[in-house]
């Protein structure tokens, strides 16, 4: 029989998981419908989350509701490709060096392998894209990378950009359901800083 306590932390690795997972999806290309109608299922788990995470997965829930993908498309387009660029560079390497393709990117592709990662080459995004190292941290959680190694991680490669990207998201002219987004993400980074620290 499992613990307890064993109960607690696999429940909470799989919020975990499926958190990053949503947060992933919405940002490496605009919702469909189906995700839409996931995300408008969206609702607190536990009394254990914080008031401001809450607050953001309502509203993030009740802004799903209310749009249709072509909408959602353009708002995507708008704000993350453009002509040119968007209002908002989804890449690491822009936020640490103000430069695209640039040190960060190597020295995340190095810890990738060392992880066992390797590169799609049908994917021609570079892996310091938000969404793709989102999906990358759900799988470490999914796969039981231990906690210490994961807080290497998001120290390393998210923590030192990740606020900066969801306060300009939230801030973008082009965002209206990416606000939500932005809100929800920047919420669930804070909860999950301490979640790491405590753990780790």
């Amino acid at each position: 029989m499992v613990s307890t306590d064993e109960e607690t932390i696999e429940q909470e690795q799989r919020y975990r998981a499926s958190a990053y997972a949503l947060l992933a999806a919405l940002l490496r290309a605009a919702p469909d419908q189906t995700l839409l109608d996931h995300v408008a299922t969206l609702s607190p788990e536990s009394d254990s989350e914080s008031d401001e995470l809450s607050e953001a997965m309502a509203a993030l829930s009740t802004a799903a509701q209310q749009q249709r993908p072509a909408n959602l498309e353009d708002e995507y387009n708008s704000l993350f490709i453009g002509i040119g660029k968007g209002e908002v560079v989804p890449y690491g390497s822009w936020y640490l060096t103000g430069f695209l393709m640039e040190q960060p990117l190597s020295d995340l592709r190095d810890d990738l392998r060392a992880l066992g990662f390797e590169r799609n080459p049908e994917i021609y995004e570079p892996e310091d894209h938000i969404g793709a190292i989102f999906e990358v941290f759900s799988v470490m959680i999914t796969d039981a990378v231990n906690l210490a190694e994961q807080q290497r991680f998001f120290e390393k490669h998210m923590k030192p950009w990740l606020t900066r990207f969801f306060a300009d998201l939230g801030n973008a002219q082009s965002a209206d359901f990416y606000k939500k987004v932005a809100q929800f993400g920047a919420a669930f980074l804070e909860l999950e800083q301490r979640y790491l620290l405590m753990r780790s």
